[in-house]
């Protein structure tokens, strides 16, 4: 019997965790499997922990819980849930019920035909009609920048196999793109298609500038070329200054000097000072990265566990002590330094 993990992270979703916990388990326990659950409560500023607790506490066998000390990012909070899974399958899903639990059938069974990643794509049907524009212009131009392929309306909604899981879980950077390591991995991948769902209860988390930071990251996480970009930007502008400078020359060799120009000077001066200080910030960007990557901090602390709720004496109140990777350690990294 195929043993499945669900992946759930949650952020201040306590009006609708009931709900999906509640219609989540009519599901799986319609199907021929033995399940998990696995919560992970990313620094909520509501009751979520409190539900998972209770939920925990009403179906003990079957649910797991991690919680973290602040809000770290739902990159951090799949990261917990991937390593929590103990499952032959794991599939990751939204709390907010925008991605249907009926789906999970369909998701086993191709992943029983033999699939490593099963994904559910998304449509487009009832978004604004320049959001879908915008997204799908996203994705044409990053798509011939990146080193991976990121498909438009793929998300995190998928089922991944125990070998998926695991090489996910084995990549150490601290700046994960997840869409772009999904593709990354690799496997015998399948994608099906559904109609998108409504949000049941709550708000976005995904705001405008939400969006742009995730595009952003999305461009630079798997490639190096917009550094590239900057050396051929920076060798044909000093081309074109060379050959206006020749122009120059020999305009005040064949018609003499003359005033006239204050206004040309000023746009060159003010437009290359314009692309110096962009391409100094993509700089930043990439070496702001390297530098996260060296401090080699941890993706997330823990503060508590369905193991564990005891605190660490000697770790203060936002650390516990629980068994992961089937050690017991202080539940305060992801990773063995």
């Amino acid at each position: 019997m195929i043993k499945l993990s669900v992946v759930v992270p949650c952020y201040n979703e306590e009006a609708v965790i009931d709900r999906f916990d509640a219609r989540i388990r009519e599901v799986l326990g319609a199907l021929p499997i033995e399940y998990e659950l696995c919560y992970v409560d990313d620094g909520s500023k509501d009751g979520t922990f409190l539900r998972l607790r209770a939920i925990a506490d009403e179906h003990e066998k079957q649910t797991r819980y991690v919680s973290f000390s602040r809000n770290f990012g739902k990159e951090a909070a799949m990261l917990a849930g991937l390593r929590e899974a103990s499952g032959d399958a794991v599939v990751i899903m939204d709390a907010d019920l925008q991605h249907p639990p009926e789906l999970i059938e369909r998701m086993l069974e191709l992943f029983e035909r033999g699939h490593g990643q099963v994904i559910a794509r998304r449509t487009r049907e009832g978004d604004k009609k320049v959001r879908s524009a915008l997204s799908r212009l996203y994705y044409r131009g990053v798509n011939k920048w990146v080193d991976v392929e990121l498909t438009d309306g793929v998300g995190d909604f998928r089922l991944l196999s125990r070998a998926a899981v695991d090489a996910l879980i084995s990549l150490p950077e601290y700046n994960r793109f997840s869409k772009g390591l999904f593709s990354w991995i690799g496997f015998d991948t399948v994608t099906f298609d559904y109609q998108n769902a409504a949000r049941e209860a709550g708000e976005t988390k995904w705001k405008f500038s939400s969006l742009l930071n995730y595009g952003m990251d999305g461009l630079i996480s798997f490639n190096n070329r917009p550094l590239r970009l900057a050396i051929w930007l920076g060798l044909t502008l000093s081309g074109l200054a060379g050959l206006y400078a020749i122009w120059i020359a020999v305009a005040a060799l064949t018609q003499g000097v003359s005033a006239p120009g204050y206004v040309t000077l000023v746009a060159i001066i003010v437009g290359l000072g314009g692309v110096q200080m962009m391409m100094l910030g993509l700089i930043g960007e990439y070496i702001g990265r390297i530098y996260y990557e060296t401090k080699r901090r941890p993706h997330f602390l823990v503060k508590e566990t369905d193991r564990s709720r005891t605190r660490h004496p000697f770790a203060g109140s936002d650390y516990a002590v629980g068994r992961m990777d089937g050690r017991a350690r202080v539940v305060a990294t992801d990773r063995e330094m």
